[in-house]
């Protein structure tokens, strides 16, 4: 038996400098397994106890090494969740309630981030030459789907860097002219998402904005070039409707901070009766920037997105894009539980929003017309 209970860890069994604990104690604080046979009380063992001890005892050892495990196989099993590279041309403190909505869409698929899928987010704020290298590395690290809610940008890199991974897109241009998707009603390859025409609201934004300030002639048009599809697409939709109204069109461009302030520092040169904001996730993230701006100089302007007119722009016509990030959520969970891209048609928006902000109409002098406020969807004052 001694030599039985020589063997043992000392922490266990103790010894002469056990703290004068003896070894049934020890046994008891340990709280052995009911199959451990012990030694009879007066010290001495049958053979088959010494037989039975030694076996149960590999069995403990056994049991002590599978709790041990047990947080290594949990940390493996994090680790296998399914991998979303989320990518948007704006900043994360810009697009707080944009990622709630990718997350309620997740939600409805029964994916909760953090439990059973993980989402790592990029904020370009701007800077689309990064483009190419996150989405090597992307690639490299075989994440499970790319996301790029509201970045036409994002959406073509990915397009170009794999053919494999899946990609949900939302995008302002006709993803079938972008080389996304074969076709709206059949994508046929990797990608699907939405379409929510920036490119077809241009026109009828510019509408609002001439119906609301009619005496308005000369209208600066602000530009990402960065961004150059929603850029061009946008001109190219003003520069056809502005001669039915009689307005000239200045063009002008701004990727950075600085550039937006320099471009106010002209008007004070050369001064527009309004200003047009080009869809741009750059742009919506300077949104309080361009709102201080217009403040500053009295310039009325025109936005796509209602965070604008929250921030203090007078009026902005756009897709409702919060809906459109949900809708992003949703088409990734169904794909990352088993439908494939080629098979989910690209949704079209069928829901925009006519802002206006009466606060800043009333600062700039700006009387609005009951029909204009007849079809506002928001107000703020």
């Amino acid at each position: 038996m001694n030599r039985i209970l020589g063997a043992l860890p000392s922490p266990l069994w103790g010894g002469a400098g056990g703290g004068g604990q003896c070894w049934r104690t020890r046994l008891a604080q340990q709280q052995l397994p009911p199959s451990l046979t012990l030694p009879h009380k007066g010290g001495g063992s049958t053979p088959r106890s010494r037989l039975g001890f030694t076996l149960n005892r590999r069995k403990f050892i056994t049991l002590l090494a599978g709790a041990a495990a047990r947080p290594r196989a949990a940390r493996a099993q994090q680790a296998v969740l399914p991998l979303i590279g989320f990518i948007n041309g704006g900043s994360a403190d810009a697009s707080a309630r944009f990622v709630t909505a990718f997350r309620e869409g997740l939600n409805e698929n029964a994916f909760v981030e953090g439990h059973n899928v993980a989402v790592e987010y990029h904020w370009l704020e701007g800077k689309y030459d990064q483009l190419p290298a996150l989405l090597a590395d992307l690639v490299r690290r075989r994440v499970t789907l790319i996301a790029t809610p509201g970045s036409g940008p994002a959406a073509r890199a990915a397009k170009a860097a794999t053919s494999t991974i899946p990609i949900v897109f939302s995008v302002a241009q006709d993803p079938v002219q972008l080389g996304l998707v074969a076709s709206l009603a059949r994508p046929g390859g990797n990608a699907t998402g939405l379409n929510f025409f920036s490119r077809e609201v241009a026109a009828k934004r510019l509408r609002l904005l001439h119906d609301l300030i009619p005496k308005a002639v000369r209208v600066a048009v602000l530009l990402n070039p960065a961004n150059a599809g929603s850029a061009e697409a946008n001109l190219r939709e003003v520069q056809e409707a502005a001669p039915a109204m009689g307005l000239k069109i200045q063009v002008l461009n701004a990727t950075t901070v600085a550039e937006i302030n320099a471009v106010f520092a002209g008007f004070a040169r050369e001064r527009p009766d309004a200003l047009f904001l080009a869809g741009d996730g750059f742009f919506l993230d300077r949104r309080v920037q361009f709102a201080t701006l217009t403040a500053r100089d009295r310039i009325p302007a025109t936005a796509s997105d209602s965070p604008f007119v929250k921030a203090g722009l007078l009026m902005s016509y756009g897709t409702d894009l919060t809906e459109t990030y949900r809708q992003t959520g949703v088409y990734t969970g169904r794909i990352l539980k088993g439908e494939k891209p080629a098979d989910l048609p690209v949704l079209q928006s069928t829901k925009f929003e006519f802002a206006l902000n009466l606060q800043t109409a009333q600062a700039l002098g700006i009387e609005v017309p009951p029909g204009v406020l007849s079809i506002v969807d928001e107000v703020v004052e």
